[in-house]
């Protein structure tokens, strides 16, 4: 699921593939931008802001998207087979000499100048994973509000930008706290500690091909890879602390995991 540090890996992989060359090919398939052409222009670079991508193209334009729960970008080779999904899901196509990138079930795609890009993400709060992270300004966020639910004070993107379904599980888990928590019920040492792991969290899984907050290795067989993550995805096994079975519960069209025994209540 695309998150802070899967956006962060795309942008890398995208920039690696464009950066620098003149676009070949290009193609919007969304109706308000059908009819946009930039061949011919250089891509400068592309960049991630919290689970936003902006893709900057010679002459001050951006490409503007955010991959939400299903979107992805591919990277193909010049000939290579495109596999990452039937035609019809195909909303972006931009293509050099050497490689395409092809942008698969992106629920947000848009053109505009790179002087507005503010726009589109400036609403965002501190991104984990950018330079100006921020963690004084992150706490105050979550604290602006003590009677919202913890789960989803640290989804919204506009507190602190990163964190999507699974590391919210997770971090409510290692603070011991359900998702349905009010935030002001949470001790300040704890909400501190909260962030401070939320970016330690996805500091180390940057350049990680798959995620862990278990500490657990890429070593791990096939039938222990759930042992990746204490909870998320891991709905009637037995949690790796109490062996209690994880429980699970739609919330808002997203999946939420927890442990009924070890998240009872916050600690200190």
């Amino acid at each position: 699921m695309p998150e802070g540090d899967t956006v962060l890996q795309t942008a890398r992989r995208l920039d690696a593939a464009l950066a620098g060359r003149p676009l070949t090919g290009f193609d919007l398939r969304v109706p308000r931008f059908a009819t946009s052409d930039l061949t011919g222009r250089t891509v400068l670079g592309v960049a991630s802001r919290g689970k936003h991508l902006l893709t900057r193209f010679q002459g001050g334009l951006t490409l503007h998207s955010h991959l939400r729960m299903e979107g992805a970008w591919r990277v193909y080779g010049h000939g290579e087979r495109w596999r990452g999904g039937p035609s019809h899901q195909i909303r972006a196509v931009l293509a050099t000499a050497e490689r395409t990138a092809v942008g698969y079930r992106l629920p947000v795609l848009e053109l505009l100048r790179t002087e507005d890009e503010e726009q589109a993400v400036g609403h965002l709060g501190p991104d984990l994973l950018g330079p100006g992270w921020d963690p004084d300004t992150a706490l105050r966020n979550l604290l602006a509000d003590p009677g919202r639910r913890v789960g989803d004070a640290l989804l919204d993107q506009r507190n602190l930008a990163g964190i999507g379904n699974v590391y919210m599980c997770e971090l409510c888990f290692m603070a011991r706290a359900t998702p349905w928590l009010p935030v002001g019920e949470l001790s300040l040492p704890l909400t501190t500690r909260l962030v401070s792991t939320a970016k330690q969290l996805l500091e180390a899984n940057r350049d990680r091909p798959m995620r862990t907050t278990t500490g657990a290795t890429a070593a791990l067989s096939r039938s222990r890879v759930r042992e990746r993550l204490f909870v998320y995805g891991r709905a009637g096994r037995p949690c790796l602390r109490c062996r209690t079975p994880i429980r699970v519960a739609d919330r808002d069209d997203r999946p939420t995991y927890w442990c009924p025994h070890c998240q009872s209540g916050p600690t200190a």
